[in-house]
Formats: C-alpha cells, sequence, structure tokens
C-alpha cells in the first residue's frame, strides 16, 4: 500500500510525533508513505502537467531516515494551510486550474484532488486536522477515498472525541504563563486580562483557569456582562493580601448582545480571524473602575514547541491505530479517546458540530468562573 499524510489547520505540538509514529508503523509492515506539503493545498495545486516540480513542491516521501528526529520538535514539518480544495475563492485558484472554473467563485476543484491522488497511487489517506481540515477529509472519504482521520486542536472540540492533540500542551502552556504573570500583576497591584485561544469552545479558558486558581473565566458558551465582570475582579483584587486579580478569556466570548471580534477577510472554511476581546475587555474594566489593567494575548506562544507528555502519548497512539485501520483496508474513521479508552468512530461523526463546555455542570454563568463539583463519570479533561 502507499498510504498519504498531511496536516491541515493550526499548528499543535504533537504533530510531527504523529507523523513519525505514523510512519515507523507503515514502514514496519512494508508499505510505503508519502507526506502531502502544506496540508490539502498540496493536492490543489499539484500540477499534473509538470509532476517532476510538483513532486518536489507538494509532496515528501517519508522514509525512517527522514523522520528520525521530527519528534524532537513542535509544530509541523510538513507545514500546513487552511486550503480548502472544495472552496477556492477566484484567487486562490492556481494558474493551470483556472481554465477549470467558471464564474466568480468559489470553486469546488475536488475533482482535480481526485486526479492527483489516483496519479500518485496513494491507496489511503490519514488527515491530521481539526474540524475544518476534517470537514474535507469526510468529503473525500464521500467521493471513495479512503480516509482515516486523526483528530487535532487546542480548543479540544472535535465531536466524536473525548480529546484532541495539542490540547493538553496549550493548557500546560496558559497555566504555566498565568502563573508567571501574578508576579508583574501583583507587583503592580493590578488586574490582568488574559486572552486564550478558543472559537466556539471555551474548554481552554475553563480548564486553564481551574487549574491555575485564575479568580474568573470567561468562555465563549456564556456571554458576559463585562460591568459584572468588572464589579467581580474589584471584589476579587480586595480580597487578595497582594490586591490584584486575574479573568481568563476565550477568544471566542462575547458580550452581552454583542458579537465575537473578528477581523480580516474569512478564509476558505468561511472563518475571520479572531482576536482583541481582551484588549476590548481590559479597556471596559479600566473605564469601569479606574484601575490599571494588564492585558496579556497569549496566543501562538499556547501552540508553540515541544508537546507535553500527554500529547506526545496521544500522538503517538494515535498514529498507530490510524495507521493500523489504514493498512487493513478501514475507510471513514476516525481514531478517538471515548471514556478514556482508545477506539474509532465514523468520520461523519465531525459533522455533528463542535464540542462545547458542559455550562450546567462546570460553570458559574452568574459568578464567571468554573463550577467543578462533580468529576465522576466525566472525561479527564471534563468539557
Amino acid at each position: 500500500m502507499r498510504i498519504g499524510i498531511l496536516t491541515g489547520g493550526g499548528d499543535v505540538p504533537g504533530l510531527n510525533p504523529c507523523i513519525k509514529a505514523a510512519v515507523d508503523r507503515v514502514i514496519h509492515d512494508g508499505h510505503e508513505v508519502i507526506g502531502i506539503r502544506r496540508g490539502w493545498a498540496g493536492l490543489l495545486e499539484y500540477d499534473l502537467d509538470r509532476p517532476e516540480r510538483s513532486d518536489e513542491r507538494c509532496t515528501m516521501p517519508l522514509d525512517l531516515d527522514v523522520v528520525r528526529t521530527i519528534d524532537r520538535t513542535g509544530g509541523t514539518f510538513l507545514h500546513t494551510s487552511r486550503t480548502n480544495p472544495q472552496n477556492v475563492p477566484n484567487g486562490d485558484v492556481p494558474g493551470f486550474l483556472t481554465d477549470q472554473t467558471i464564474g466568480d467563485g468559489p470553486h469546488d476543484l475536488t475533482s482535480h484532488v481526485l486526479k492527483v491522488l489516483e496519479h500518485l497511487d496513494i491507496d489511503a489517506m490519514i488527515p491530521i486536522g481539526g474540524d475544518d481540515t476534517l470537514s474535507y477529509a469526510l468529503r473525500l472519504h464521500e467521493e471513495g477515498v479512503p480516509v482515516v482521520a486523526i483528530p487535532k486542536t487546542m480548543d479540544n472540540d472535535v465531536h466524536g472525541t473525548d480529546y484532541c492533540i495539542g490540547f493538553s500542551t496549550a493548557v500546560t502552556r496558559s497555566v504555566e504563563f498565568i502563573h508567571n504573570l501574578r508576579t508583574s500583576t501583583g507587583s503592580h497591584e493590578r488586574i490582568a486580562v488574559v486572552e486564550v485561544f478558543g472559537r466556539y469552545s471555551g474548554e481552554t479558558s475553563l480548564v486553564s483557569a481551574y487549574l491555575s486558581s485564575v479568580d474568573r473565566a470567561v468562555i465563549s458558551e456564556v456571554p458576559f456582562d463585562p460591568e459584572r465582570l468588572a464589579a467581580l475582579l474589584m471584589e476579587d483584587k480586595r480580597r487578595n493580601p497582594s490586591n490584584y486579580s486575574m479573568v481568563t478569556v476565550s477568544e471566542g466570548a462575547t458580550y452581552l448582545g454583542g458579537d465575537i471580534h473578528l477581523s480580516g477577510e474569512a478564509d476558505q472554511y468561511g472563518h475571520r480571524k479572531l482576536g482583541g476581546i481582551g484588549e476590548t475587555t481590559g479597556e471596559l474594566i479600566k473605564q469601569l473602575t479606574g484601575q490599571d489593567i494588564i492585558v496579556q494575548k497569549l496566543g501562538y506562544l499556547m501552540r508553540s514547541g515541544r508537546p507535553d507528555s500527554l500529547d506526545l502519548m496521544v500522538a503517538s497512539n494515535y498514529a498507530v491505530m490510524a495507521a493500523d485501520l489504514a493498512v487493513e483496508g478501514s475507510e471513514g474513521r476516525m481514531v478517538s479517546l471515548r471514556e478514556g479508552t482508545y477506539t474509532d468512530v465514523p468520520i461523519d461523526l465531525i459533522g455533528q458540530g463542535a464540542k462545547r463546555v458542559d455550562v450546567d455542570a462546570l460553570y458559574d454563568s452568574n459568578a464567571y468562573r468554573p463550577k467543578v463539583r462533580q468529576v465522576a463519570g466525566k472525561p479527564m479533561f471534563l468539557y
């Protein structure tokens, strides 16, 4: 067999170990692995009339020597993109495909992707990604391509699995940075607003606040009142012997009656860039309280560097499972963790929506803080 592997969407720690473990497993059984560069873009931008040039730009043969040391670093050495071959704007259509498009777009160029897969003699695909990347994996499955998906995202919001590669490291980084930020916040007796990743799910904000004992946490699922939050933070500040307080804020959080903070044009999956809620919330709190504010956007620091031990373990195990399924001829599956056990589920589960925080069980919507009272029966990282 010849198996293709790619990484799409935002990078997270654990991708390189995942790639290495998959290659090791597949080659052990005498099969081949080909890496697709820059996610789905590697297949979209492959020019069938210039295969030699495209092989170099868009693909990478993977063997034991190529992947020997890649697990020692974060990110993805195959690179990544947010390309969606079934929704390509006019400006992103490769020049050699312009004669296959009609109108202003966006264009569905899946027919070209299928031809490329056939040209490359790929028998099965192992895509590693979040909802967006895996939504196109589902499309390929529906077109008859054998696909075994691996879920990754710092938000931990892919439906069908309790855990996605990257979440543990993102929380670990957040807890570390929050504790480090206490020294400056306390020294200057200020209020700190820490913005963390989380578009539709507030799990990163919730769990990071819970584990670092932050005073308040604002999550994507519950719109908040800045005036109430400001009053609560002032109360926390007065009660703190060091005279400071802190709040984590999901980047997808919204004010009561407001919208999420977006900027720029939408990507090929329909998402505009998130961010800025921390800055505007900090300004509002300053106006309401007269206090000096520290605003810290953790952003890409949460997804940079090497994975922690949990992500290293899950990434490696997911890879072995996915490789086993692909070699065995399984199709349309996604590897997952459910109730603490490794398993696999139908890939079409990802189309059932994003996984969200169980607000009733885990969050105090009036006090804007974690409310973890009963953990029996919950997944290890809650949600």
